[in-house]
Parts: C-alpha cells; sequence; structure tokens
C-alpha cells in the first residue's frame, strides 16, 4: 500500500443507512465477543425512542421526519486493508446492537402497508455470496434464525456471544415502546436510519487504527459528573474541618461503590436523587420537554447545582455538612444492600431476590425501591420497605407478561415515577396501603394466562413463572425447595417441558390445523419444569406414559397423576392448596389443559396476593 495512503486517516460523519448499507465488517480478534448487557439495551432503545418521540406528531408526513432532531450516536473506527476490506476496531458492541434492533424492526413491520426498506442494511449480497454486515461464522446461524424467524434457540455449543445476541433480541422485543404503534413505525425507522448519525473514523493500517482506539478511550484527566458534585458541594462547606470531613466520607462511599463496579456512583446518585427528590418527569407524548426524571442523567451534578435549595432544602455551609454527613452514607449503605440482594438469595430480602430475575429496567426499579426509605427508619422497616416495593414491580412485570405487555422503560416510566412520588418517605403501614392500590390498579389482569403461551422471546420469563409457581406448590407440600433449586440449581438445569409431545398425529381428534395443536400445546397450563435429560429421555412419549415419571418429580409435576393425591394427604389437608382446587389429569386433553391454566392463574393470584402488604 501506499505509505502516503498508509498513513491517512479519514473522518467524516455519517447515518446508520450510509454505515450499513451492503457493508460487510470483519470484527478484530480482541473484541469478538458481544458482551452488551440487558440495561445497556434499555437505555439504548430509551435514548433513541426518546428522542424520536420529542419530534414526532402524527399528523406530519413521512417526509418531515428529515426535519426531525437528529442524534448522535458517537464514534466507529475501522481499519481498511489494500483489498478494501473492513475491521471494526472500535463500535462493535454498538453496530451489533443497532443490527439486532434493525432485525426485530424488519419483523415489526411485516404486518404494515408503509415497509421501509432495511434488509440491505442487515444482509446482504456481495460478489455473488449473501451475508450479514459482520462477517463472524459463531453469529451466522444464530443471525440467520433471528432474522428469518425471529427466534433462535442457543445449544450447548453455543458461545457467550450467541446466548448474548438472543438475550439482547429479547429485551428490544420487551423494551420497545407502544407509543411507536404501526402508524408511527415508519417515521421511526426513517428517523433512525436517516437521522442518526454516527462518526466514521477510518484508517489505513492496523498501528493508526489502535492508536486512535486507544486514545479515544483514554479517560485522561475528564472530571466524572460525580467528581463535579463533590467538587461543588466542597466549595458549599466553609469550614475546613468539616470539608475535610465529608471529603473523607465522600472517598470512603465512592471507594465503597466502586468495589462492586467502577461505574456504580453513576448509578447510585441517578438513583437516589430520582428515588428521593425529583418532582416532574417528561410526559410520554410527543413534543415534550425533558422534566427532573430526564435532565438528572447523565448531568446529575448539573441537576442538583441548579435544584439544591428548592428540592433539597439545602442553603448554608450546615445544610451541605449534615445532609453529606448523614444521609449521604446511609442511603449508599441501603443502595449496596440492593445491590447484593439483586444477586444473592437472602431470605430477609426475598422478593428483591425474584424482582431482579425478572424486573423494570434499573434506571425505574432503584428509585422506587429507594423512594419510601428514610434515615429515621429501623433496620427491619428498611428491609420490609424493600421487599414491598419489589414484590410490586415483581407483580406489575408478571402481570405485564402474561397478557403480552412490554415493560420497557418508554412504556411504563411516566407509571413508575408517579408511584415513586406516591410512595416517598411513606411509613411502613402507608407504603402497604398505596401499593396494595398500586396493585389493584394494574390494568393488566390474571385472566391474561387463559390466553398465555410459548413463544420464543418469551422463554426466560417461562422459567421464572414456571420456578416461581413450582417452588410454590412445593412449599404446600411441606418441601425445603427454593426457586433457587429451580432457576440456579448446583446440579442439572431445569427445562421446560412440553407435557405433550409434538406430534400433531396424535392429536387430530381435536385438531384439524396443526397451528392449532401448537397453540395448546405451548400454553402455559400445559408445561412444567424437568431436570435437562429427564426431559429430553421422554418428551416423545404420550402423555399416560409421562405420568410414570412425573410421579418421580416436582409436587406440581406429581400433582397430574391421581397416585399423588393417595400419597399425600397433608397436601390435601392444607387450607392454602385446598384454595387452589388441585386434580389429577389421568389424561390430558385440550380441557384438561383448560382446567390446568385456570390452576396456574389460582397459583398466580396466590403467590402475588396483596394481603402480604398487612402482615
Amino acid at each position: 500500500m501506499d505509505k502516503k495512503l498508509l498513513n491517512k486517516i479519514e473522518a467524516k460523519d455519517t447515518s446508520i443507512r450510509n454505515l450499513l448499507t451492503s457493508q460487510k465488517f470483519t470484527i478484530d480478534y480482541f473484541q469478538r465477543e458481544y458482551r452488551w448487557e440487558e440495561k445497556h439495551i434499555n437505555q439504548l432503545i430509551e435514548d433513541l425512542t426518546g428522542a424520536f418521540l420529542k419530534s414526532y406528531q402524527e399528523s406530519h408526513e413521512r417526509e418531515e421526519v428529515g426535519n426531525y432532531q437528529n442524534y448522535y450516536l458517537g464514534s466507529v473506527v475501522f481499519s481498511n486493508d489494500e483489498k478494501g476490506n473492513k475491521s471494526i476496531v472500535d463500535g462493535q458492541q454498538r453496530i451489533t446492537s443497532l443490527t439486532l434492533l434493525l432485525i426485530f424492526l424488519n419483523h415489526r413491520q411485516k404486518s404494515i402497508e408503509s415497509k421501509v426498506s432495511i434488509r440491505e442494511l442487515i444482509f446482504s449480497e456481495k460478489f455473488g455470496k449473501k451475508s450479514f454486515n459482520m462477517l463472524d461464522e459463531d453469529r451466522k446461524n444464530c443471525l440467520a434464525a433471528l432474522f428469518e424467524n425471529g427466534e433462535y434457540e442457543p445449544s450447548e455449543e453455543d458461545d457467550e456471544t450467541v446466548k448474548n445476541l438472543v438475550e439482547r433480541y429479547g429485551d428490544i422485543y420487551n423494551s420497545f415502546p407502544d407509543e411507536i404503534d404501526n402508524n408511527a413505525l415508519p417515521y421511526f425507522i426513517d428517523w433512525l436510519t436517516e437521522n442518526v448519525i454516527l462518526i466514521e473514523i477510518r484508517a489505513y493500517s492496523d498501528d493508526n487504527a489502535y492508536l486512535i482506539f486507544e486514545t479515544m478511550n483514554d479517560r485522561g484527566l475528564n472530571l466524572t459528573p460525580t467528581e463535579m458534585l463533590k467538587g461543588y458541594i466542597l466549595s458549599k462547606i466553609s469550614d475546613r474541618k468539616q470539608r475535610g470531613e465529608i471529603n473523607d466520607i465522600w472517598k470512603n462511599q465512592i471507594q465503597r461503590l466502586h468495589e462492586y463496579d467502577d461505574k456504580a456512583d453513576l448509578t447510585f446518585f441517578p438513583a437516589w436523587f430520582r428515588g428521593k427528590y425529583a418532582q416532574t418527569i417528561r410526559p410520554g407524548k410527543a413534543g415534550s420537554e425533558n422534566q427532573d426524571f430526564e435532565n438528572i442523567s447523565p448531568a446529575f451534578h448539573r441537576w442538583f447545582r441548579d435544584n439544591h435549595v428548592e428540592l433539597f432544602g439545602l442553603s448554608t455551609a450546615k445544610d451541605f455538612y449534615n445532609f453529606f454527613k448523614d444521609e449521604f452514607p446511609f442511603f449508599v449503605n441501603v443502595y449496596l444492600q440492593i445491590w447484593d440482594a439483586c444477586i444473592e438469595f437472602d431470605k430477609q430480602l426475598d422478593s428483591v431476590f425474584y424482582m431482579a430475575q425478572w424486573s423494570i429496567a434499573e434506571s425505574l426499579r432503584e428509585p422506587l425501591l429507594l423512594a419510601p426509605i428514610t434515615v429515621e427508619d429501623k433496620p427491619d422497616d428498611i428491609l420490609k420497605k424493600l421487599n414491598y416495593t419489589a414484590r410490586y414491580i415483581e407483580t406489575f412485570t408478571v402481570r405485564r407478561s402474561v397478557n403480552y405487555r412490554n415493560f420497557g422503560q418508554a412504556a411504563i416510566k411516566y407509571t413508575m415515577f408517579n408511584i415513586v412520588k406516591a410512595i416517598r418517605n411513606n411509613s411502613l403501614s402507608e407504603l402497604g396501603s398505596v401499593l396494595t392500590d398500586a396493585v389493584n390498579s394494574i390494568a393488566e389482569e390474571w385472566e391474561g394466562i387463559e390466553r398465555f403461551i410459548l413463544h420464543g422471546m418469551n422463554r426466560k420469563f417461562i422459567k421464572h413463572l414456571l420456578s416461581r409457581i413450582t417452588s410454590h406448590v412445593d412449599k404446600l407440600a411441606g418441601k425445603s425447595v427454593s426457586y433457587l433449586n429451580y432457576q440456579f440449581p448446583d446440579g442439572k438445569p431445569f427445562e421446560i417441558e412440553h407435557i405433550w409431545a409434538d406430534k400433531f398425529s396424535e392429536h387430530r381428534d381435536e385438531f384439524e390445523q396443526e397451528n392449532d395443536f401448537k397453540d395448546w400445546r405451548n400454553s402455559i397450563g400445559a408445561l412444567l419444569l424437568l431436570p435437562q435429560g429427564t426431559n429430553q429421555s421422554f418428551n416423545s412419549d404420550k402423555y399416560e406414559d409421562k405420568l410414570k415419571h412425573y410421579i418421580k418429580e416436582n409436587t406440581y409435576a406429581q400433582t397430574l397423576n391421581p397416585v399423588f393425591y393417595e400419597k399425600n394427604p397433608n397436601f390435601n389437608n392444607s387450607s392454602l392448596a385446598q384454595l387452589l382446587s388441585f386434580k389429577a389429569h389421568p389424561h390430558f386433553k385440550s380441557n384438561d389443559i383448560l382446567e390446568r391454566q385456570s390452576l396456574v392463574q389460582r397459583i398466580c393470584e396466590q403467590i402475588w396476593a396483596t394481603d402480604y402488604y398487612s402482615e
């Protein structure tokens, strides 16, 4: 390659359409894995859809999208070789996530007339060979399945990247807001592909490409919002001794946060300020301006500076000293207590653990959990308040899920923020009363279970729901088996078992169409949890043969077999079990599935009953 060209570096702004249309990228070996987590996808969807909805109006013609506000998504760095092949040096995580979003949008627009051409941004032909924009053999099968069918079941051989691709695609499915309906969808796709801007940096040697990468990722001396907040607070404390004391407290608490994650301080302050002090949020309608909730993150230092007198009541040096001496370490401690309970099961905070397994975005749940807590609370009351609030969150997400409603941040943040304000500084009894009303106000009823089935994007939730149901029924039978035994077992993992084998020919007496049979087979009333291997060894057997195996498994599976009721009089006499009206199913036809679905509904109503708040 020409030496002049070898040393050349180019940079230009470009749209997603220009960046991805009919392009092929290789991925550098040092960043081949796709590691984005749920929180990253949720934030991406929230940022993109929020920016779009600020401009969108139902009355607009599509050409007006060209005048909508642009959105800057950062920079991507490529290295070009002599043949013109592009290697992604920096930006692989974003390009991969955008590809997943485009695949999702391509499926979502199939039911509308005004489709936007985006297939070539995902999958294209070059030199007679069809392939995805990222040339990675390990991803090919997964991306092909998502592109064609919208689902993929990872195998044991699949690596971390493939499993993350499937999970993040599911996160997009769950978090994409209802506000962008079929009418708005073409506008959003136009805006995403034309108005979302990146800086494309291209180098013609690996040395220059890596130098750019290192320069862009070098933190240098840039101050974080936390550091700027600290500087402002210390400037407000005039007494040198007190200033030194707060400085020491600050360093100690930030160090504690960083022991959990090097960016934990950047999530703690927005959670604390939103949960305890924010008063306003941008309404979920087009053209609305950002309010407290949005302005707090990421510039929480600036928001605090503008609002500490009115919302915090901090005006004198003494106010600042007392507040950060007492309130700051207290809420760091509660925040880390929540963090621990989300990761490791604690009987005293069991609802927090359950909530973390199937939950709303962290940027919503953390303010909710902190909102009712006060420095005057006794330790036992703090535990109860956290459990009360976490239980509401899980109840909300489960009821939404069984009714096929998403709970992405954009869709629910207005509702959740109103609850934040309603429970802020509540006593325990007040909190129970408010959350009982909040549960009773959830629009989605448990009757949604009648239509709820397993499909490609809700397998993770089905596993959570069946783990909760199965462990609850075990408890009714007096067994010391918990949710952890099913969701995170020490031995073989548990898998979702279809009570009906996948044999349409054996059910022609009830179904004329195979699709109808599959829907009934995937109904929540026709599913169980069984250990891996056990499930595979007899999953093609007839139901009457499976019953012999079910009697050896968990209580929820055993209740199908008439023999169970003969051998377990204590279960039969249990008042809670009697309320659920279990019955044996010697045969399993469509009417049995209906009865089992009704049982699932009754179990859910018992697990998430509101009398919990008066205990």
